[in-house]
């Protein structure tokens, strides 16, 4: 069995659903075990638009342990991180990589780029989510960027040996072994005209359209979740 039931299904070509929470309605420890039998497949935990906790990430990564197993038999739902950070260009991914480290360290099976501009930004952020050791694939990604030091707390929240973390901690589909779903969200009129190119970037398990962000670029703000 996976460690991500997400990767599970999409292998299998099926449909996945999730539950979105806010990172300051979360509820830490007592939220994560709360949400541990959740009826989605993964929880959107954002942490775009709030702050970034990942003390009460990791309290909250732990509860859905300990109220778990999952109706489907896994450990854990998988967890997807929003990160507060651009995806503008390599500059702007490189500066905010740590927030990269902090979010895997706590033992989430994926992140989420938002505004992702630039085939240089994916490709960092690819980069910056991967361990040096695995191999690259194609001319356009480079060496991971990943160290040592983050695997300990996270291969304990996955249920697994450390040497195994490192084995399963790397990009589906990129690594048919891979347990991490990284994805990009495409959501201002910069971001469009080079959708192909970004889209394209290896590491990457989906995109997103961003309806209400586009929607302020085009001047139509909207208040309402």
């Amino acid at each position: 069995m996976r460690v991500n039931k997400v990767v599970e299904l999409l292998a299998s070509r099926q449909p996945v659903y999730f539950e979105f929470v806010d990172a300051e309605s979360a509820g830490g420890y007592d939220g994560g075990r709360a949400l541990a039998q959740t009826w989605a497949d993964y929880i959107t935990y954002d942490m775009e638009h709030s702050a970034f906790d990942v003390r009460a990430l990791t309290q909250f990564m732990r509860g859905l342990v300990d109220g778990g197993p999952t109706r489907s038999g896994h450990r854990m739902p998988a967890v997807i991180v929003t990160l507060p950070m651009d995806g503008i260009d390599a500059a702007a991914v490189r500066a905010n990589s740590w927030m990269i480290k902090h979010a895997l360290g706590a033992g989430v099976h994926g992140l989420l780029l938002c505004h992702a501009e630039t085939p240089e930004a994916v490709r960092n952020f690819v980069e910056a989510a991967r361990y040096a050791f695995n191999p690259s694939v194609g001319s356009d990604l480079g060496a991971g960027r990943r160290g040592h030091g983050g695997q300990t707390r996270a291969a304990e929240i996955w249920g697994v040996p450390a040497a195994d973390y490192f084995a399963r901690a790397d990009p589906w589909p990129l690594n048919p072994h891979g347990e991490l779903l990284l994805g990009i969200k495409v959501e201002n009129t910069r971001a469009l005209g080079r959708v192909d190119q970004t889209t394209k970037v290896p590491g990457l398990a989906f995109a997103e359209w961003g309806t209400r962000g586009h929607g302020h670029v085009d001047g139509i703000p909207r208040s309402a979740r």
